[in-house]
C-alpha cells in the first residue's frame, strides 16, 4: 500500500468525532459522579444499591480513561505519520500510521466495553422498579 499524505488526512475527522464523543461521555459520567458524591455526602442519602453502582462507575471511568488515551495516543501517531511523510521517511510513516489504526481500533473496543457496563448500570436503576409484563 502507498500511503501519502491524503491516507494519514482520512483519520483527522474520524479521530476528531471519536474524541469529541468520548468527551461528552465522561462529561456525562463526571457529572453523575459528583452527583452522587453530592448526595452521599450533604444529604447522607444511601441507597441500597450504592455499592453496584459505584463499583460500575469506577469500571466505566476506567474503560473511558484508557479509550480516551488511547484515542488520543493514536491522534498523535498520525501527527507523526504527517511528519514522517514529511521528512520523505515512507517506511516510517507506514508503521506509524499502521500503529495509529490498531490503537484506534483498541480505543474503540474499549468504549464498546464501556457501553456494556453502562447499560448494566442501566439495569441496576431499573431493579428496584417494578415492571409489569403485559
Amino acid at each position: 500500500m502507498n500511503i501519502d499524505y491524503t491516507v494519514a488526512a482520512l483519520m483527522f475527522p474520524a479521530i476528531a468525532l471519536i474524541m469529541g464523543v468520548y468527551s461528552n461521555r465522561f462529561h456525562t459520567l463526571s457529572s453523575l459522579v459528583r452527583k452522587l458524591h453530592d448526595e452521599y455526602v450533604f444529604e447522607k442519602h444511601i441507597p441500597p444499591e450504592w455499592k453496584k453502582q459505584l463499583k460500575n462507575l469506577s469500571k466505566r471511568s476506567v474503560n473511558l480513561k484508557y479509550a480516551i488515551g488511547l484515542a488520543g495516543t493514536g491522534f498523535l501517531f498520525n501527527m507523526t505519520t504527517i511528519f514522517a511523510l514529511y521528512l520523505g521517511e515512507v517506511f516510517v510513516a507506514r508503521l506509524l500510521f499502521g500503529m495509529c489504526c490498531l490503537l484506534m481500533i483498541f480505543s474503540i473496543l474499549f468504549f464498546l466495553w464501556e457501553i456494556i457496563v453502562s447499560t448494566k448500570a442501566l439495569s441496576l436503576h431499573l431493579s428496584d422498579m417494578k415492571i409489569d409484563e403485559e
